[in-house]
């Protein structure tokens, strides 16, 4: 199993780079972090000191949208990293939730991220592509150049385009019951589409906070260290129960039915610990989505999770504790997994 790293470009950028440099030091082979231009700082130019900074880690978005950057430029960008350091990049793309509305505009459909995933992967690669009927091509693009690009999902249409369409599949949540389900859902899009399954890497995405023991009291703090996120899925909940409705036969509700009561969402807290608007997240989801404990319950999810077909965990480093926990998965996790 790979493991990823996941920060946001608060500054200074240099403490993203050391933290990336001390991932891969401890085992990790993947760099991610936040793209939204308002919220952090520019992610393209820390991944190349990330890049410059460590010897064989492959970095990207969790996640860039379409609708920020024109997808040429998007394609360029990632190129031009490639060409400096290798094919060490993966393209990470989704709606745009924060991205998008932080700037005041809606999320983009599925139709332009596909739009958009093909571009960016012929352009990356060297071929041409279509820019709505202008044809262009990077005539700098050198042989054997790649650019995979990975799709994050959640409702039933975008994990069939992810399945049909995309490298990879980003699940923002270590649920095993949701991970089971959803991974099931790309790959039999996946095999309809005529493609072989195992051709669309799974990463889960979500935090981990290890702890001592499991006392109430330290599991206690590790739940509000991590509370954030199930209010960062909720946004992208709160928008499939607003197009499926609450009881939709086409979405989980072991998805759906957290959200009852979430009231508002203010993206300056976005994916911080300690937002206040996060509050309505009860233990249980935290539990679920999360991984939290002693080491050996991360052990023991994490190989739950493998067997349900991820083939890489990306540990989302928004808390407290964040190189005891990138040094607690490189000295007893990452080696009982991969040993």
């Amino acid at each position: 199993m790979d493991f990823g790293l996941v920060l946001q470009t608060d500054p200074p950028a240099s403490k993203v780079v050391d933290l990336m440099r001390r991932a891969e030091h401890n085992g990790f082979t993947y760099g991610w972090t936040f793209d939204s231009a308002v919220l952090w700082q520019e992610p393209f130019v820390i991944y190349s000191q990330i890049l410059a900074s460590t010897t064989s880690l492959t970095v990207g978005p969790m996640v860039t949208n379409p609708g920020t950057r024109t997808w040429e430029v998007t394609a360029s960008t990632f190129a031009t990293l490639n060409d400096m350091f290798g094919n060490r990049t993966v393209c990470g793309i989704g709606r745009g939730d924060s991205a998008m509305r932080v700037a005041g505009r809606t999320p983009n459909t599925l139709a332009r991220i596909s739009g958009a995933m093909k571009v960016i992967r012929a352009l990356g690669r060297g071929e041409e592509a279509d820019l709505g009927g202008t044809v262009i091509k990077f005539p700098w693009v050198r042989p054997g150049a790649e650019l995979p690009v990975w799709m994050a999902a959640y409702g039933p249409k975008a994990l069939k385009m992810t399945g049909e369409e995309a490298d990879g599949f980003i699940l923002q949540l270590a649920d095993l019951y949701l991970t089971e389900y959803m991974v099931k859902a790309v790959k039999d899009a996946a095999v309809a589409a005529g493609r072989d399954p195992a051709d669309v890497k799974i990463c889960v995405a979500a935090p981990a906070y290890v702890t001592a023991d499991d006392s109430p009291e330290a599991l206690a703090h590790a739940r509000d260290q991590c509370r954030w996120f199930g209010g960062m899925v909720g946004n992208h909940v709160a928008d499939l129960v607003s197009k499926y409705g609450e009881h939709s036969a086409q979405v989980p509700e072991e998805l759906t039915d957290y959200i009852k009561a979430r009231e508002g969402y203010d993206y300056a807290h976005h994916g911080r610990s300690g937002n206040p608007d996060t509050q309505f997240v009860p233990d249980e989801i935290v539990d679920r989505f999360c991984l939290i404990g002693p080491v050996e319950k991360h052990i023991e999810k994490l190989e739950a999770l493998r067997a349900l077909g991820v083939d890489q965990f990306a540990l989302y480093d928004m808390h407290d504790a964040q190189e005891a926990v990138v040094d607690a998965y490189g000295t007893q996790v990452i080696p009982v997994l991969n040993g």
